[in-house]
């Protein structure tokens, strides 16, 4: 008997001719995720096994595919060769000591001499005749004893499936660059639009000296968590310090949030070109803060030349992404007490439905094109 984890994909089935392209993918991303791990990966019709690994690292292992987007559902089971014998050992194994089971078999392999309801039933009536203490439940057993019988001489038995993240392969629908920030909302956008297979790269802006060191480390913590998802990710930390001294010094206080978004949205399309992103997604919740009206996201999308903004919250509540932050385990990171760069200067009556015509009547104050490329400058890469 050998220890393996059995991988199911999710929507790739559903590819068609793209199919082989995609499940190459998954195999990449897989590989990627146990980088470092002792392990094999083989496919095994619409199964992938991990095998050959230290079963101390099982654990560990399984935390690393739960992250991993494609993954319908995976079980920790044994594989036996394709004989009865062999079978009702593995299962013995996996059976619990005392309670009810059931027996669930698959025979992908249709020349293995019993049918999938003959198994069932030669292998729970020697479960039965081993264990005195199991007894037959078919409706509401304590464990299930799967088995499935495949076409190249082996049987897998196991007991759990468990969930997967779903989604699609990362990589499969392009790449975008995030928008991502010390708070709660922007690490959740990123899993969001990862899970439907975006890779990502990512921008944060800080404030130094406004803010402190520990704020840019918190959000270099995010972007560790957000990669285990992502595959891997690049993040890119830009200042826009002076260009908030430049705000506060020469525009109505009140358009200080407006005007910054406009900034950074034109920092971030020259950055996301540079590193071959197609679009922009960021962590913003229509309503939820002063800046996130229509008429806030209107003015910041129409300094936009070329590419699209996607906004994977938008039409979400806080407690709504408090729940999805906590399941990702981002959370904890995201809220502690570190300022980011939108804090500062921050207005007590920051202007909630800015006028395009005020906005740019502001704006003429300021060297635009200058701030863009000085702060673009101060650009430092972290390979996460």
């Amino acid at each position: 008997m050998e220890k393996v984890i059995i991988i199911r994909y999710a929507e790739m089935h559903l590819k068609g001719k793209n199919r082989g392209w995609f499940e190459r993918l998954f195999s990449v991303n897989l590989e990627k995720s146990l980088k470092g791990i002792r392990h094999e990966i083989r496919r095994q019709s619409g199964r992938y096994l991990v095998e050959n690994f230290n079963e101390s690292d099982t654990d560990f292992i399984t935390d690393k595919l739960s992250k991993v987007f494609g993954i319908h559902s995976y079980s920790v089971g044994l594989k036996v060769k394709a004989e009865m014998e062999e079978i009702f050992k593995a299962a013995q194994a996996v059976a619990g000591s005392y309670g009810t089971f059931k027996v669930d078999t698959h025979r992908a392999d249709k020349t293995f001499p019993l049918n999938s309801m003959q198994i069932n039933s030669e292998l729970g009536g020697r479960m039965l005749e081993a264990n005195a203490n199991l007894s037959v439940d078919v409706h509401n057993p304590s464990f299930v004893i799967n088995v499935d019988v495949r076409e190249n001489g082996a049987a897998l038995v196991f007991n759990e499936f468990i969930k997967g993240a779903g989604g699609m392969p990362v990589g499969s629908s392009g790449k975008g660059l995030l928008l991502i920030s010390g708070g709660i909302d922007s690490p959740v956008a990123g899993h969001m639009i990862a899970k439907r297979g975006m890779s990502l790269d990512c921008l944060h802006f800080h404030s130094y000296p406004y803010t402190n060191l520990q704020a840019k480390e918190k959000v270099i913590e995010l972007t560790r968590k957000l990669s285990e998802y992502s595959c891997g990710t690049k993040l890119n930390v830009v200042s826009v310090t002076h260009i908030q001294e430049e705000i506060h010094k020469k525009c109505n206080g009140e358009y200080m949030v407006t005007l910054l978004r406009r900034f950074m949205m034109r920092i971030a399309e020259k950055i996301a070109e540079k590193c071959g992103a197609q679009c922009i997604v960021t962590g913003e919740s229509l309503a939820q803060v002063a800046s996130q009206t229509i008429e806030g996201m209107t003015s910041s999308n129409s300094v936009i030349e070329r590419l699209p903004v996607l906004r994977p919250l938008c039409g979400f509540d806080k407690n709504e992404i408090i729940e999805r932050s906590k399941a990702i385990g981002t959370y904890e990171t995201s809220i502690e007490p570190y300022e980011d760069c939108c804090t500062v200067f921050l207005p007590k009556h920051p202007v909630t439905r800015p006028k395009l015509a005020d906005v740019l009547k502001e704006e003429e104050k300021l060297d635009v094109d200058f701030l863009v490329k000085e702060a673009i400058g101060t650009v430092e890469e972290i390979n996460l």
